[in-house]
């Protein structure tokens, strides 16, 4: 049986951390603030919003919100993220995206907008190119830093590991693959064009599955030894919960690759549980940032 890598371990420990640095900040009269930048009332982005309120409570830091109408006009916008920017008191800014339809078309342009020192979810180039230099210019996207979070706090040593990625969006796999590297793994990404996937990824010691795809990960892909970290969050009709039939699970079958590995994170319960409290982790850091 795997040993499973649970996102509340990690959040308890993660939790004790920040607190003792948000007291630091607040005792040198700093309040680390998230801005949260919302168009419309989508239901996810407003479920979202919830636990980032809550998580940023239990941890100090403050929350504004800034609520946009669905309809907003690219320059209104653009006018509220550049004084966001403007504002010392604000150290983090969550937008949400997708942004409305009239406005996709403009989307990196319009993320772009805001300053990569606020950019706590890694959406503007700046934060991009700091993952790929290594250099704090912004911030890595929470999710891959969430994986990140749990390798470290179990003890996994990436150096000399070969490590593969499943996917390589510019939200988690791209970024995660830079930052096995600066743990000193050797990366292979995998994507839809890739030949043999299975084959590459059976001579893994650790895989970050992020191709969004249920029952995409199968005991073909496994060896024992290896430790799996699912990133995905997929609605799976099968699934028998607690409260009946559907549910949430991830990329891998889990009760066909579980028995084999060494070590998996659940889904639920796995990466995703550990992502909220990174992006709150990441406010405090910018706040710590402006103390030089």
């Amino acid at each position: 049986m795997a040993k499973q890598l649970l996102g509340k371990e990690v959040n308890a420990a993660l939790t004790e951390k920040i607190t003792s640095r948000v007291e630091a900040l607040k005792a040198k009269g700093i309040e680390p603030t998230l801005c949260i930048l919302r168009c419309g009332e989508r239901p996810d982005d407003l479920s979202y919003e919830k636990g980032a309120t809550k998580r940023a409570g239990d941890l100090g830091v403050s929350i504004v919100n800034v609520v946009l109408p669905a309809d907003v006009s690219k320059e209104e916008l653009i006018k509220n993220i550049e004084a966001i920017n403007a504002n010392d008191k604000i150290h983090g800014v969550l937008m949400f995206r997708p942004l409305p339809d009239h406005l996709k078309a403009d989307q990196d342009m319009i993320c772009n907008h805001l300053d990569p020192k606020k950019d706590v979810d890694g959406m503007t180039d700046g934060s991009n190119a700091g993952v790929f230099m290594t250099k704090k210019l912004g911030f890595a996207p929470c999710t891959p830093s969430a994986c990140m979070e749990i390798l470290d706090h179990y003890g996994i040593d990436c150096t000399g590991k070969n490590a593969v990625v499943l996917g390589r969006s510019l939200v988690v796999g791209r970024p995660a693959a830079m930052m096995l590297m600066k743990k000193n793994a050797t990366v292979t990404i995998c994507h839809t064009k890739t030949k043999d996937t299975a084959a590459i990824a059976r001579n893994a010691d650790i895989i970050i599955s992020c191709a969004g795809v249920l029952k995409s990960l199968t005991k073909d892909f496994v060896k024992p030894g290896q430790v799996i970290v699912d990133v995905s969050i997929n609605w799976d009709a099968e699934k028998v919960t607690s409260k009946g039939k559907g549910g949430i699970s991830g990329d891998a079958v889990f009760e066909d690759v579980e028995p084999i590995v060494e070590a998996i994170t659940p889904v639920p319960g796995g990466v995703g549980s550990v992502t909220t409290t990174v992006l709150i982790s990441h406010v405090v850091e910018a706040a710590e940032r402006t103390l030089g």
